[in-house]
């Protein structure tokens, strides 16, 4: 699934070439595309056509327009496989084209959201009361993100210490921290030497603000390079692909050796997911040995 770097570069797409255009026409052409929506896909259409749309925004993983009024917003979700691709009226529709948008304007370009296993999907809502970006409602308990400027760390480090959980778990846990999802979870945890299993209650505010730099670190980097795209699902709005995936230290990596020390990488099942880490450098934690139990002495 997209994560951070990969749906920030859909949205910078979108505010070059989307925001201040105004909508002449939308197409449904698959209802699950819709179903967050639930007004169906006819009143998807008609409440977008004539509106124009405001900068793009970004929280975690979820992208939104903001409309022309401010109290309604397009929520965007890739999902597994979504893509929102600008493309010219002539070209070819694709094969799992779901939606399909067209603007008031010569442009000769409309937007369209295709989606081959149709997890992700698009829908309007309602903006947040006292959001002033429009922040729909319905995403309104996501946290921020690492990258936001009004990210709080101090928060961040607080909850991570009264959690009764794991790093990883933690860092995608988008209640807690928006944005990170497997592959740069465990990226960061490699720069930073953690255990994916170190329980977050261990954690001092020097490390977890060490983490914390790992996890911008490699956010940023991906960024710099358009996101991480193992096969043709994840592309920007203009159809490429990014190219983090070669500069991966951790992810993927099972037997390779470790760019710090050679030894082989690891992988281990974890949550549906794998993880992959460094046995030397990201060495786990102790398990808790459990109280002793008095035996009570004999009366005889």
């Amino acid at each position: 699934m997209p994560e951070l770097p990969e749906v920030e570069v859909v949205r910078r797409g979108l505010e070059r070439w989307i925001s201040g255009r105004t909508v002449a026409e939308a197409q449904v052409l698959h209802s699950r595309a819709i179903r967050r929506h639930l007004g169906g896909g006819e009143d998807f259409a008609a409440r977008l056509k004539g509106r124009r749309a405001g900068v793009a925004r970004r929280r975690g993983k979820y992208l939104w327009l903001p409309l022309d009024d401010g109290d309604e917003s397009v929520l965007a979700h890739l999902g597994m496989s979504g893509q929102l691709l600008v493309q010219p009226h002539a070209a070819p529709d694709e094969k799992h084209l779901r939606i399909r948008v067209r603007f008031a304007d010569s442009i000769g370009t409309e937007l369209r959201f295709v989606d081959q296993r149709t997890f992700g999907g698009l829908s309007l809502h309602e903006a947040e009361p006292g959001a002033a970006d429009g922040l729909p409602a319905a995403i309104a308990h996501i946290a921020r993100d690492p990258l936001d400027p009004a990210f709080d760390e101090a928060a961040f480090h607080t909850a991570l210490r009264r959690r009764r959980t794991t790093l990883k778990r933690a860092l995608l846990d988008q209640s807690l921290i928006s944005g990170v999802g497997n592959i740069y979870a465990d990226e960061a945890l490699w720069r930073a030497r953690l255990h994916y299993d170190r329980p977050t209650a261990t954690l001092t505010r020097p490390r977890s603000a060490e983490l914390l730099g790992h996890v911008r670190d490699v956010m940023n980097a991906a960024l710099a390079v358009g996101g991480t795209s193992f096969d043709s699902l994840y592309v920007n709005v203009n159809g490429e692909s990014g190219y983090f995936e070669r500069s991966l230290d951790a992810y993927g990596r099972e037997n390779e050796p470790c760019r710090r020390c050679d030894t082989p990488m690891r992988r281990r099942p974890w949550m549906n997911r794998s993880s992959y880490f460094c046995p030397r450098c990201q060495r786990p934690p102790r398990p808790v040995a459990a109280p002793r139990t008095a035996v009570p002495r004999s009366s005889s």
